[in-house]
């Protein structure tokens, strides 16, 4: 099967044309999961996704100028409402110290560091506004501020309120997740702006069960076919408006970002991502986080 490779090339390059990146030798395959059985159709997907991001650097080196994410162009609400109760701590979960910093504000370093950024919408208690305020020495973008809702797409409706009109991508992250890389996070906002929305997510790597409501297991499920939704879940603004419409006047709950983009029936890019990109709920999640981030 071959394998074309689209690059978008700056204006400014020469005249004369690129030469033709190679395909891949799809023969060669990735080497398998503990545990994972051989299935090709599904490793040279997995393989070929690495081939682009291995064709994107060749053509750099050769002088290419990639075209992605304009600089300046996304806006990030970082969700910083929730309680946190399955952490048993005093205060929420995402104020709580991992390496002498406050969960919540790694994960807005890591964004505010983005040339692609624009601005920050942080969706927090106003109680927990100073936390955020002056915590980035050197601030190059706004940071602006939401009041969270009753449910998580309250908060992501009331933080959508508050983006500038000309961002051209909205990003919205858990600020549990406090490892995330800008370099998955550079990779998610490509995979939007060519698709209209994408979400970080991983291969799932457990056997998953559906049972029911006995407890009884009714079948299992193909886990080639399952990924882990994680975040960032980036979108076309104007998408994520027109589903919040769709939703409210049907009144439908979703759990995550691009379920309502779903809601259109607009298809939703998954962008493989990183298995450090945990949530912190639990005090067990706290100590990994703590492990990881020494590593």
């Amino acid at each position: 099967m071959e394998l074309h490779l689209c690059l978008r090339l700056h204006t400014r390059l020469p005249p004369a044309a690129p030469k033709p990146l190679p395909s891949p030798p799809l023969a060669v395959l990735p080497r398998l999961r503990t545990g994972e059985r051989y299935d090709g159709a599904a490793l040279r997907r997995r393989h070929a996704r690495r081939q682009w991001s291995s064709a994107v650097r060749a053509a750099k080196a050769e002088g290419a100028q990639v075209v992605a994410v304009k600089e300046r162009s996304v806006s990030v609400i970082l969700l910083s409402g929730g309680q946190g109760k399955r952490m048993g701590a005093t205060m929420p979960k995402q104020y709580l110290p991992l390496l002498g910093l406050p969960i919540a504000l790694h994960s807005l370093k890591t964004f505010c560091q983005l040339k692609e950024v624009k601005e920050v919408v942080v969706v927090c208690d106003p109680a927990y506004k100073d936390i955020f305020e002056g915590s980035i020495v050197n601030l190059q973008i706004p940071l602006k501020f939401a009041r969270p809702g009753k449910e998580r797409q309250d908060s992501v409706f009331n933080g959508l309120q508050e983006i500038d009109g000309n961002s051209e991508l909205v990003c919205v992250h858990d600020s549990a997740r406090p490892l995330v890389s800008s370099k998955d996070v550079k990779k998610v906002l490509e995979d939007a702006a060519v698709h209209g929305a994408a979400v970080l997510g991983v291969p799932v790597k457990a056997t998953i069960k559906e049972a029911n409501s006995d407890s009884f297991v009714v079948k299992t499920l193909d886990r080639k076919t399952l990924w882990e939704m994680q975040t960032p879940q980036v979108m076309k603004p104007n998408l994520l408006r027109d589903g919040f419409e769709l939703v409210k006047r049907d009144g439908l709950e979703v759990t995550d970002d691009v379920s309502i983009v779903e809601c259109l029936k607009h298809p939703v890019y998954i962008t493989e991502g990183s298995y450090t990109n945990i949530k912190v709920t639990t005090p067990d999640d706290l100590l990994l986080a703590e492990r990881l981030m020494n590593e």
